[in-house]
């Protein structure tokens, strides 16, 4: 596994301006977890206007379907990314998930509402809120999931408690 570049990663969403949420790991991060991961989750606006922003930004560091043969032809365009919903990728600079929708949410028009905008490696971002994002991993079920959930409520429970 590969060693995930997180700021180039954003700086590719940041300077294109793609229309997205940080959500998973990295999110967990932003609001103070000691979680590690090991990739970039967003998710996306599937307006075909953003679908293009996203792939031309992405093609700079070759994203392939992770997980899947070699042999497999795979071109991450436009009309791949309208047929398809969420990719889980490799690129040259780390693993990127790409998520049309987000459980309990739906599709981005709904969880850009539940986010919040913060500043990440010197660019201002969208980032799913603490709340929001404890009702993700909790919709998600994953053990890895339901193993950060009781961090980010102690998060949630400092934040609207802080100790004196």
């Amino acid at each position: 596994m590969s060693v995930t570049n997180f700021q180039r990663l954003l700086a590719l969403f940041a300077e294109s301006n793609a229309d997205c949420v940080i959500i998973g790991g990295l999110a967990a991060m932003v609001h103070g977890s000691a979680y590690v991961t090991y990739d970039v989750d967003v998710c996306y606006n599937r307006a075909p206007t953003n679908v293009e922003k996203i792939c031309q930004a992405l093609a700079t560091v070759h994203p392939k379907l992770r997980g899947a043969p070699a042999d497999i032809p795979f071109r991450l365009d436009p009309p791949t990314m309208l047929a398809g919903l969420n990719f889980t990728l490799d690129t040259d600079i780390g693993a990127l998930d790409l998520l049309g929708e987000v459980s309990p949410f739906g599709e981005f028009s709904q969880v850009v509402q539940h986010a919040e905008e913060a500043e990440l490696f010197g660019y201002q971002v969208r980032v799913l809120s603490l709340e929001a994002l404890i009702e993700a991993k909790r919709a998600a079920g994953r053990q890895k999931d339901l193993l950060v959930i009781p961090e980010l409520e102690a998060l949630l429970e400092l934040r609207k408690h802080p100790p004196e």
